[in-house]
């Protein structure tokens, strides 16, 4: 047996001795961050749903006659009213559910799950390419783009309420994702998933660094090795494409004749963070530890910012930005916490969060995307409050 058999091997080993059976209850440590979050999933539905259907609306308010897009499905479609929300906001709602009855265990989100989450994002799923994905705006519709970064967010949701419930129909829709973020990829960059089957000009952080994610939860879920393998892979491609070495975060994207797109987003950085913890836990390599902890730190410094409110103590504050991307980049910071206990980042989330209930929220119960309370939005994007509710549900359950 070789090193790398002798490797799989021992993980599989620990995984059957550990295992991956999350079906017991979460213990709550935070109870008011539990609370905030069920009060947002209801100011959610309340205000984004779509009467009749297992939709909903993209923004609040939604001025359907006037939309202008958030996120546009394809360029065919982009001066089309449409009265629903495309996929990636609708999804949002899948981490947000899935995040809620991981800290609570309480059945009644498992039933939202399957009979209004799940419902309704089947509306998006196309059966006319192959292999079969989830597109960005509805199948009723004419045909949209699919990307894979939409996907692989799809994908680790499937898989976590898997680990969650051991149900096998959730892993088996995790597979039928991989096998199209497979189809995104090829040689060219030596490797790497591009980030929309339609627009196969660069490949990004965005689809890579959550694909690396997803394998090893893959790996988790199935034991089987070749998971690992792809996951590991990626994070190293991902590493030596487009880490700014400079300061351990990462950029955007880089295109096919090697141009890096060098914007910074929490989400890239925080899925190579979560990446890195996993890949830590998984082999014990000090090396991942410590990739983890310097993205971790360089997210501090980078997204968020010392803030003195009027009256009270000066501490960190989220930077006003996209709010999804930081619920994401939260996912890393906690990845990390279980490995290293260091909860200083945390601590950093929760006091943001605690002012942000305070100062960035409506009279509907809906947050603006500046959380300091200083600007609002007239119009609130659905994406927006199910990051809010997934941050508030993830920590919920840390002690």
């Amino acid at each position: 047996m070789n090193s790398r058999q002798a490797l799989f091997s021992l993980l599989i080993c620990v995984l059957a001795i550990t295992g991956c059976d999350t079906q017991k209850q979460t213990a709550v440590g935070n109870e008011p961050a539990l609370t905030r979050a069920k009060q947002t999933l209801d100011s959610l539905y309340q205000n984004y749903e779509a009467s009749g259907t297992s939709l909903l609306r993209e923004n609040y308010p939604s001025d359907i006659d006037n939309y202008t897009a958030t996120y546009l499905a394809s360029e065919e479609q982009k001066n089309i009213p449409n009265q629903y929300s495309y996929l990636w906001p609708y999804s949002g709602t899948f981490s947000a559910v899935n995040a809620l009855f991981a800290a609570t265990g309480d059945a009644d989100y498992k039933s939202l799950l399957d009979n209004r989450v799940l419902i309704g994002l089947e509306e998006y799923y196309d059966t006319r390419r192959t292999p079969e994905a989830y597109a960005s705006y509805i199948n009723s519709a004419p045909q949209s783009d699919r990307f894979y970064d939409d996907n692989v967010w799809l994908g680790i949701d499937f898989t976590d309420i898997y680990l969650l419930t051991r149900e096998a129909k959730y892993l088996q829709k995790a597979v039928l994702i991989w096998k199209f973020i497979e189809s995104g990829t090829d040689d060219n960059l030596g490797g790497g998933i591009y980030w929309c089957e339609q627009k196969k000009s660069s490949k990004n952080t965005c689809s890579n660094a959550p694909g690396s994610v997803f394998a090893l939860k893959l790996f988790e879920a199935t034991k089987d090795s070749a998971y690992f393998t792809k996951g590991q892979r990626l994070y190293e491609w991902t590493k030596a494409n487009l880490q700014d070495s400079t300061d351990y975060l990462y950029f955007d994207n880089i295109s096919l004749s090697g141009k890096i797109g060098k914007a910074k987003f929490a989400y890239n950085s925080g899925q190579m963070m979560q990446s890195a913890a996993l890949l830590y836990q998984l082999t014990g390599d000090k090396n991942y530890l410590v990739d983890a902890q310097n993205i971790a730190q360089a997210c501090h410094n980078y997204f968020f910012m010392d803030y003195t409110p009027e009256q009270g103590e000066s501490f960190k504050l989220l930077k006003k930005g996209d709010i999804w991307f930081t619920a994401v980049m939260l996912r890393g910071f906690i990845e990390l916490y279980q490995a290293d206990r260091n909860k200083t980042y945390l601590d950093s989330f929760n006091q943001s969060l605690d002012y942000a209930w305070e100062h960035a929220r409506d009279e509907k119960g809906l947050f603006n995307a500046d959380l300091s309370g200083n600007t609002h939005d007239n119009r609130k994007w659905l994406l927006t409050q199910a990051a809010m509710v997934e941050m508030y549900a993830r920590l919920a359950t840390i002690k």
